[in-house]
């Protein structure tokens, strides 16, 4: 997960070297493909939660009992 700090350099980089304001745009292009490799690094660190969720007839019952007990909402 990427620090303040961190996110801070990045935005620094982005200002000087976009194409926009006078940057290489191959630069550019290979500085934003580092920090997505560099993002899609850390998230795959996250824990992952896999919820399962039942289909059948008895599953669908009990999810509308569940949602008949609930208190209204109001408007």
């Amino acid at each position: 997960m990427m620090t303040a700090e961190d996110r801070a350099a990045f935005r620094a980089w982005v200002r000087a070297h976009h194409p926009d304001v006078g940057g290489d745009p191959a630069e550019f292009a290979a500085g934003l493909r580092r920090m997505r490799a560099a993002a899609a690094r850390s998230r795959g660190r996250a824990p992952v939660e896999v919820v399962r969720i039942g289909r059948g007839p008895l599953a669908r019952l009990t999810r509308w009992r569940e949602r008949r007990r609930r208190a209204r909402r109001l408007l």
